[in-house]
């Protein structure tokens, strides 16, 4: 097995704090590094998941957070893929510790977000396809996800009743979680009240943007092992894939669908792709997971990860919410930590924070958002411009 060891996770508390990023990744290290029960000084290797919003330091955020912590000589490494940062940055770790380059391995995410909803930066880039879709289209990214939201009232019949108990669920969920920016329950009823942000979405089915911060400890299993962690958390797949020609769903930022005239589409989708290769490599499948952190940018969005994830089959999201079935207490509980609906966007965090609640689930350390038997979970955080992004943890 390419199993690694999850020693120790700590997060900054997500919020709009108006503070540096580096502050806010700085402090989750030490927390990881104190629920690991090593010193900095035994750390060998840091990735960074970079942010392009904190100004030039967040494109070296590996530098950025070993500088911070105190130069000792680890080797660093910075990455970027969008919201999918954090789970490369798991992978480059996970890596590094099998290739023998490392033994313990920081991963560290953080962010500080602008205000509002996220936008392109300046200047004319025409070559850029994020850029292109704001330009020419004039797409933010909550028009995306009411487009995705129509589609799934269109071809499955779901309700606007349905993505907002989507919220719900989560902010039930959110309440329970000290590291969550909105810890407060809602109603059906107050979803649909609030303003209409991108039709049929409204500002609750949503989620804001947020400064936050997550960090890892990862270390070899014979690290662990001589450690005195006999039977720590394992890492057990990371699948980053790409999508597969030809693309027939739009995803933006691409503003176009490839065409299937000459050549059949794939048997499966770019997101379904993704969960399939880490269930693969983690040799199990849907059936044997006890919770799933999914990338809930919007409720409906939500909805279309169960199936993506094989939690249910096309088409039948909205029915295995309506059982219960997702909700803390149910067969396959998604988002116990609060979901993006609780946290809000830290782009290069979330990722990593999505693995630190499969790593407090799997220990049975979650408190009142406790999931019963915890033995296996994935983590599903797709990326602009075609960067896959799940993470498959057992104990």
């Amino acid at each position: 097995m390419n199993d690694v060891a999850v020693l120790g996770a700590g997060m900054h508390p997500w919020g709009k704090w108006g503070r540096s990023f580096v502050e806010y990744g700085t402090a989750a290290a030490r927390a990881a590094l104190a629920d690991a029960g090593i010193g900095w000084q035994d750390v060998r290797s840091v990735v960074g998941a970079d942010t392009v919003r904190g100004g030039y330091p967040g494109h070296v955020a590996g530098a950025t957070f070993a500088r911070a912590l105190g130069w000792q000589g680890a080797r660093v490494t910075s990455v970027y893929a969008a919201c999918a940062s954090g789970a490369q940055a798991i992978d480059s770790a996970r890596a590094q510790i099998l290739a023998g380059l490392a033994e313990v391995v920081l991963v560290v995410g953080a962010d500080s977000a602008p205000k509002g909803f996220f936008a392109p930066a300046g200047g004319d880039r025409p070559d850029d396809p994020d850029w292109l879709r704001f330009r020419l289209l004039g797409a933010t990214n909550p028009a995306y996800f009411a487009l995705y939201a129509r589609r799934r009232m269109a071809l499955h019949g779901d309700t606007l009743d349905d993505f907002a108990q989507v919220k719900v669920k989560n902010a039930a969920a959110g309440a329970l979680n000290p590291y969550a920016r909105y810890r407060k329950a809602v109603s059906a009823g107050q979803v649909a009240s609030s303003a209409v942000v991108a039709d049929p979405l409204r500002l609750l089915d949503i989620c804001a943007t947020s400064d936050g911060g997550a960090a890892l400890v990862l270390s070899s299993m014979e690290y662990a092992r001589g450690h005195g962690a006999g039977n720590p958390v394992r890492i057990r797949a990371v699948s980053t894939v790409t999508p597969t020609y030809p693309r027939t769903v739009l995803d933006l930022p691409d503003i176009a669908t490839d065409s299937a005239a000459a050549v059949e589409p794939p048997s499966t989708g770019f997101r379904e792709s993704i969960a399939l290769a880490a269930y693969e490599e983690a040799a199990l499948g849907p059936e044997d997971l006890s919770l799933a952190e999914v990338y809930d940018l919007s409720t409906a969005l939500e909805l279309e990860w169960y199936e993506d994830l094989g939690l249910c089959g096309t088409g039948e999201g909205a029915g295995l919410l309506r059982e219960g079935a997702t909700a803390l207490g149910g067969r396959i509980p998604v988002n116990a930590s609060g979901g993006l609906a609780s946290f809000g966007e830290a782009v290069p965090a979330q990722a990593i924070a999505q693995v630190c609640e499969l790593t407090w689930q799997l220990r049975g350390t979650a408190g009142e958002r406790q999931v019963a038997g915890a033995r296996a979970g994935i983590t599903a955080n797709q990326g602009l411009f075609g960067h896959g992004s799940a993470v498959v943890a057992v104990r």
